[in-house]
């Protein structure tokens, strides 16, 4: 079994500490500011990027970080609490949640993002291998969803991706020693597969906007992790505070003195 830190890379200790982040707050508020003035999200962050001379990376970050306000209220007012998730059958997003849950265990950056997903820089490009962070990332999920109440998780998993089977077979066999529930499928259009579904577990934009609602569950395994363990955790929504502070008026509503 291969020894991987997953979402980290060497140039991450520059990009997103210290000074960088200071730089990325600036480009947020610049970018919030487009992005609520109808510019699409890529434009507003390829705007903050060149002007702040951000790399691809922090980029990727940006959009991943940050939301509308018309995002924000969308996806949060569809938002289940602790207490409505009990005794509830969920739908999970396999890979989604996994990996997720790999680069927490590998104290790589992740990001609290604006409409209250935790997302991160790691990539599922069609190939994905089962690495030692893989069982203690599936019992941060498992121990979780006990703590919750919930009854039962139906778990989808990408089936076009490589080693979506033994995924499957690893996830099933330390589920046994969960009290919740296990189904895991295998699905070929996975994103499609929690449309129109309520308690849907994902950090992924599209999936949360076409979901009937959904539950923040990284959020709170990682506010738990975070009491025992080192997380490094970007916090998107502390870092558009500034933007939010002095918010302008939406331009409808806008008047120039005369």
């Amino acid at each position: 079994m291969k020894t991987v830190r997953r979402g980290y890379l060497p140039e991450y200790e520059i990009l997103f500490r210290d000074k960088s982040i200071e730089t990325m707050r600036e480009a947020v508020t610049d970018a919030l500011f487009l992005l609520n003035r109808g510019h699409s999200l890529k434009r507003a962050a390829h705007i903050a990027m060149e002007h702040y001379q951000l790399s691809d990376m922090q980029r990727i970050a940006l959009t991943r970080g940050i939301c509308s306000d018309e995002e924000i209220m969308r996806r949060q007012g569809n938002m289940l609490s602790r207490s409505q998730t009990a005794g509830q059958t969920i739908y999970l997003d396999g890979f989604n949640a996994i990996i997720l849950m790999e680069s927490v265990v590998s104290a790589s950056p992740i990001f609290r993002c604006m409409d209250g997903a935790i997302r991160d820089l790691a990539n599922l490009k069609g190939s994905y291998h089962i690495i030692d962070k893989t069982e203690p990332a599936i019992r941060l999920i498992l121990s979780e969803l006990d703590n919750l109440g919930v009854e039962k998780a139906i778990v989808h998993i990408d089936s076009p991706v490589s080693n979506s089977r033994n995924l499957k077979r690893l996830l099933v066999d330390l589920a046994r020693s969960y009290q919740v529930g296990i189904e895991v499928n295998l699905i070929d259009a996975c994103d499609v597969s929690f449309y129109d579904r309520d308690c849907v577990v994902s950090g992924d934009g599209i999936v949360i906007d076409h979901a009937r609602t959904w539950i923040p569950l990284y959020l709170w395994i990682v506010e738990r992790y975070m009491a025992t363990h080192e997380v490094w955790l970007i916090d998107f929504d502390e870092m558009s505070q500034a933007y939010r502070d002095f918010r302008p008026a939406p331009m409808s509503c806008r008047r120039e003195n005369v």
